[in-house]
């Protein structure tokens, strides 16, 4: 997950009912395979100071993950009311396997995003034949 990060920044109130999601994440983040995968990934904890009235988990605000992906894009998550962390960890991978995809395209000289025209979407697909089978002659 990390390889596509350059900072996390986890946002939590120690006390608040509500940090389980983010204290997860920051544990996946502190991870040795994670850490191994991008060791120049910066990871931050940042605890929020009690409000007055902290028997009220509303006057809190809630716990937040801040990533920012290796291009410079920045992404918020509130890990609060049914958040996990496995639901964050996955909407990272995914940007982060797009951005990853749109870097190819473009350091290969190709527009992004890729525009498919219109007839070509409802062309049927022949298949493929693996290149193993082309190569061998068949035996009678």
């Amino acid at each position: 997950m990390l390889k596509f990060l350059s900072r996390v920044v986890v946002e939590y109130n120690p006390l608040d009912p509500r940090k389980a999601a983010a204290v997860e994440l920051l544990a996946q983040c502190n991870g040795r395979k994670a850490k191994d995968s991008n060791p120049t990934c910066s990871v931050e904890l940042r605890r929020l100071p009690s409000p007055a009235a902290a028997d009220d988990p509303k006057a809190q605000p809630p716990p937040r993950v801040l990533v920012t992906y290796l291009n410079g894009a920045e992404e918020a998550f509130v890990a609060a009311d049914g958040a996990t962390a496995q639901g964050m960890r996955e909407q990272i991978l995914a940007r982060g396997r797009l951005l990853e995809t749109e870097q190819l395209f473009r350091e290969a000289g190709e527009k992004w995003p890729v525009v498919i025209p219109e007839e070509e979407l409802g062309m049927s697909f022949p298949g493929i034949k693996p290149k193993k089978a082309e190569e061998k002659p068949q035996a009678a």
